[in-house]
């Protein structure tokens, strides 16, 4: 089960690359890009429960719902590819939401190999043009 808590990359990598959908409306500041602070690629956590922080250049964070040029909010992909670009990023167990402009959050992940990736959303969690999207890591969580 996934689970995130108080606790609370690179632009438009090889992932997009694939992705054949456009992007939203909301224009992306001019070198915008979001990483994944922590944990790195590659790394082994020796606990299922563990903490993701989230940084970002070039482009602010804003609540959902907030409609601020130059802004959006966070969303972390756990196991699974890019959504569409041009609608609303789903919300679910592999979707996961930081639209109180939240930038670390604690994961709670079974062992094994397991996929993270940012991806930011509009006020409207519909992905900017260009999106703005980390690098896509790998981790392994230790039994």
């Amino acid at each position: 089960m996934y689970k995130y808590g108080i606790f609370a990359a690179a632009v438009v990598a090889a992932g997009l690359a694939a992705h054949t959908a456009t992007a939203g409306e909301t224009p992306a500041p001019k070198d915008a890009y979001v990483y994944i602070g922590w944990p790195n690629d590659g790394e082994v956590i020796r606990n299922t429960r563990f903490p993701v922080w989230f940084g970002l250049r070039h482009i602010g964070v804003a609540p959902a719902g907030i409609v601020k040029p130059k802004t959006g909010h966070h969303h972390l992909l756990v196991d699974t590819d890019l959504p569409p670009l041009d609608e609303d990023i789903p919300a679910d167990k592999n979707h996961l939401h930081f639209g109180a402009g939240q930038t670390e959050t604690v994961l709670e992940l079974p062992p094994g190999k397991h996929t993270l990736q940012l991806l930011m959303g509009d006020a409207e969690h519909i992905p900017h043009n260009p999106p703005v999207v980390s690098k896509r890591i790998t981790i392994t969580v230790a039994p």
